[in-house]
This record gives C-alpha cells, sequence and structure tokens, in this order.
C-alpha cells in the first residue's frame, strides 16, 4: 500500500503534467497497477485480510468462546457471561494464552451481530410514568447495606423520585409510589411496570395479566391506568431503566454513610429536587420547568393516602409478644389482650387492639429476634421486683443507659433493701413513658444531688425542668377591699399565747 502523499503525487503528474502510467511508474518506482488503482481513486484502499491468520493458542478454544455467546443470547441481561468469565472458563481447559487475546476475539466476533434498535418515543404532558426498581451500595449505621431503590419519572418532564428500602415487598412498593405522588403532586394517568409480583399475580397470553388484588384496591384509589411491558423487554420503559443508573451513579457516588434509611431517603429526595435544575438533551427547558408544564395534567391526589402496610391477625404469647415474619414484638403487659392485629409498614411494625395503636417498633427484617421495648414490661417488674436481674429487656436496656441511673439504683437498694427499692426506680424508670429520656436523665441527677432520689422527687424535678418559671398573674380584689392587705402584713402571732394559758 502505498502513502496518501505518494498518491496524491501519482494523480497530479497524471491529470496535471500529463504524464503517461508508464512514466509515472518509472519515475516513482511503482507498479503500474498501482498507478492506476491511485489514479481511479484518491481514497486509499482498506487492508481487507483475505485469509484468516493462524492462531496456534487460541484457536482450539474458539468453539467453546462461540459457544458461551451463543448462550449469553438466552440468559437474562444481568447474568450474562463477561469476557473475564469467558477467559476464565476456558484457562480451566488449559488455555495458557493472555486474557486481552481473548477479549479481541470475543469483540470482534460481538461486532458481527446486528445492533438491536428502537423506535424513538414521545409523551403528553401527565400520561404516562413508569416504576423500577434497581439496587446500590450504602452504609448504615456503619454498616455496608444493598439498598433497594425504588424509582417513578414522569415520562414528559423526566422528573425522577428514588427512594431506599431494604426490601422489593409489596407494602414498600406501594410506599414508593404514594411518596412519589406527593412529589409530583400528582399522579400519572398511567404507569408502567415490568411484571413484578408485587402487581402481577400471574402472566397470561400476550399483554393479559392477573393481577394481584391488593395492586387492583391500590389503583383504584389513585385512579390510574397500568400496563405491564412485555417479558424480557425492558426497553419498553427505557427512561426509567435509564434512571437506576443515572441516580446510582450521581446520587450514591461517593457512597453515603448515614445514620438510618430516613437519613438516606432525604439525601436521595435532596439529590431529586436538585435533578429538577438539569437540561435533559434535545429538551427545550430544564426538568423543573418542564414538570411546572406538566403538573396541570396529572390526576389529583386523593384526600387520604392509601394504607401501605400488611395485616395481620395474630395471637399474643405468654412473654406478652406476637409474632410476624419469625421476629418477636413486645406488646405493654398492661395491655395483654389475648386477639390482637398487626400492621406492618415498610419501616414500622404497629400492634393494635381493635382501633387502638397498642405498641409500635422499628421493623425488622432480620430473622428470630425478639425486639423488646422495655417500658413494656415496667407493670410486670413493679409487681415482680425479684425478676430486675434477670430480665431480658432491661438487661438489655441496662448496657446503654447513663451511668446515673446505676448510681440511683444502688442509692434506692441501699436505703430500701426489702424490694422497694427495685420498686422505686421501676417507678422512675415509668416517667420515659412521659418525657424525653435525657430529661429524665438530668432529673435524676438533680434528686441525687439534692439528696432525696426517689419517685416523687424525681418527678417534681421534671416538671422544675418543663416549667422552670410558673407564671403567677395578679388577683384583681376591687369587689373585695378588706383583703387588699392580707399579705401585705406581718401575722400577728400573740394569738396563739392563748393556747398556753390554757394549758
Amino acid at each position: 500500500m502505498i502513502s496518501v502523499e505518494d498518491r496524491e503525487k501519482i494523480r497530479r503528474a497524471y491529470f496535471i503534467e500529463n504524464m503517461s502510467q508508464r512514466r509515472i511508474a518509472r519515475e516513482m518506482g511503482y507498479s503500474r497497477k498501482t498507478v492506476r488503482k491511485a489514479i481511479e481513486s484518491a481514497e486509499p484502499e482498506r487492508y481487507v485480510l483475505r485469509k484468516a491468520r493462524p492462531s496456534p493458542v487460541l484457536g482450539p478454544y474458539k468453539a467453546r468462546i462461540d459457544e458461551l455467546l451463543a448462550e449469553n443470547e438466552q440468559m437474562p441481561r444481568k447474568q450474562r457471561y463477561t469476557s473475564h468469565r469467558i477467559y476464565k472458563d476456558i484457562e480451566a481447559q488449559e488455555y495458557r494464552g493472555s486474557e486481552s487475546t481473548v477479549r479481541g476475539y470475543i469483540a470482534k466476533q460481538r461486532g458481527k451481530r446486528k445492533r438491536e434498535v428502537y423506535i424513538p418515543l414521545e409523551f403528553d404532558p401527565g400520561t404516562d410514568g413508569q416504576v423500577d426498581w434497581g439496587e446500590g451500595i450504602v452504609i448504615i449505621a456503619g454498616e455496608r447495606v444493598t439498598a433497594q431503590l425504588f424509582l417513578m419519572r414522569l415520562c414528559y418532564s423526566r422528573k425522577l423520585f428514588v427512594m431506599a428500602f431494604p426490601t422489593q415487598k409489596q407494602e414498600s412498593f406501594f410506599e414508593g409510589h404514594v411518596r412519589a405522588f406527593h412529589h409530583f403532586r400528582g399522579v400519572p394517568c398511567c404507569i408502567s411496570y415490568d411484571n413484578l409480583k408485587a402487581a402481577v399475580l400471574r402472566i397470561l397470553e400476550g399483554r393479559n395479566r392477573q393481577e394481584q388484588e391488593k395492586f387492583i384496591v391500590f389503583r383504584s384509589h389513585y385512579l390510574f391506568e397500568s400496563r405491564f411491558c412485555t417479558p424480557g423487554q425492558g426497553h419498553e420503559k427505557g427512561r426509567v431503566e435509564k434512571g437506576v443508573g443515572f441516580s446510582r451513579r450521581n446520587f450514591l457516588v461517593p457512597i453515603p454513610e448515614v445514620a438510618s434509611f430516613e437519613e438516606l431517603n432525604a439525601h436521595l429526595l435532596a439529590a431529586c429536587q436538585a435533578d429538577d435544575l438539569r437540561c435533559v438533551d434535545r429538551q427545550e427547558v430544564a426538568i423543573g420547568e418542564a414538570w411546572e408544564m406538566e403538573k396541570p395534567h396529572l390526576l389529583p391526589l386523593p384526600e387520604w393516602d392509601f394504607e401501605c402496610c400488611v395485616t395481620r391477625s395474630v395471637k399474643l404469647n405468654p412473654y406478652s409478644q406476637v409474632e410476624f415474619e419469625t421476629n418477636r414484638y413486645s406488646v405493654p403487659a398492661d395491655q395483654a389482650y389475648r386477639n390482637l392485629v398487626i400492621k406492618a409498614y415498610p419501616f414500622r411494625i404497629d400492634v393494635l387492639y381493635l382501633d387502638d395503636v397498642i405498641a409500635s417498633h422499628p421493623r425488622c427484617y432480620d430473622r428470630k429476634q425478639d425486639i423488646l421495648d422495655p417500658l413494656h414490661y415496667l407493670p410486670l417488674l413493679e409487681q415482680r421486683p425479684g425478676a430486675f436481674e434477670h430480665a431480658k429487656p432491661i438487661r438489655h436496656w441496662r448496657k446503654e443507659w447513663p451511668p446515673v441511673y446505676e448510681r440511683l439504683l444502688e442509692h434506692l437498694r441501699a436505703q430500701w433493701s426489702d424490694g422497694r427499692g427495685v420498686r422505686e426506680f421501676v417507678r422512675i424508670l415509668a416517667l420515659h413513658r412521659d418525657y424525653p429520656a435525657d430529661l429524665v436523665t438530668q432529673a435524676v441527677g438533680q434528686a441525687l444531688e439534692y439528696g432525696c432520689a426517689h419517685a416523687d422527687s424525681v418527678e417534681l424535678c421534671l416538671r422544675q425542668l418543663t416549667d422552670p418559671q410558673p407564671l403567677l398573674f395578679p388577683i384583681d380584689l376591687t369587689e373585695w377591699p378588706e383583703l387588699v392587705g392580707v399579705g401585705a402584713r406581718s401575722p400577728d402571732l400573740h394569738c396563739y399565747d392563748q393556747l398556753l394559758e390554757r394549758v
């Protein structure tokens, strides 16, 4: 092959200087065939490999690589063989070549496939939204956690909502919707989904689905329509699919370190609000401006939110606990009704008797755990002070409570050794029901300092802390002038001498 500079010289000699092909070939040292090709086209010739190069090392393994690439077409997109995984596969079969050679061959084979193409879509304001789940790594309370990310995106404005949950359970699915609707200040007319179990019970022929009964109730409450994608065709809701990767790269990098899911979701909501300032490629206005135009076309929110929980009837066990998903949650001992109802929300568990919530706990997603509130067992401990040292809820609480509580307990036991000291201490612990923990701790310290450490004095200190200066209003005595001087002059104590005379 000749350079483009020499090709230009040949063409100039032939077309400008009128030299013959024979003379050009003789003077420039090229064959007449090369000269003729240069005259026919100014474009340089592309190198074409006419015969495959021998590859003695990789050659015996090419059939296996082609087999794995063909198998990839039938596998889920996120669980396919990577180039590195294919390299490891053939390495186990005694391949001794480099990984880069394998990668080069795979790239060449993939380049032979036709690219999948799609039709560009356009949406009207308020008509469509899309929902999807994703995953993201976060650090919560010092522990590395895989959070489940619920995403909803409005198709017209591209406004995004992201919320993190511990799981993808149905109650989390519904809660994500409710928070998203409030974030958008309305409900899109139609929402597209994958065939996720929270909404679809069974996939029928074509686009028909047997939907979960509770999902139908939820949809009826907000009056939107649902559309389910063809299995394996996630591109049918491509805007939210892209949103999963976008939010993971932009909202979770660097990895957030937070104390709770509540703090994480506050971070994600702030990131979604900041994203309103972004202008999407080929969109004339920013996301927030497009949303303002879309908002009037959204369906209005109902008067009250859907209750996003699972409801179960439960029975109280002998330890004043109810069980849900292998975990046991405590109930106040003085409200130990036999038949109760549990409402399991994404982040909390409520225990109800009739319509009254008698206990509430953070929801636990581990297995076979006891979630105990020590305040629930104080009525029993007041009756049975001998169980104090071995009571499991108190032992766990004791690891965390302030050292001043130990001083108070020691003082009360020294003062009353017959169990009354423990009862008095339990009465003081019961003040946690009505006052913040830091105030109770402060009141205990004051009572010990005053030398009157018992339940009544601690409660008095608490009242002084919560209302340090009671308001005194002047009394109008215009109608009772005889009372005006009361309290203004010293009392006459001579009248008491009469009592001494009679004795």
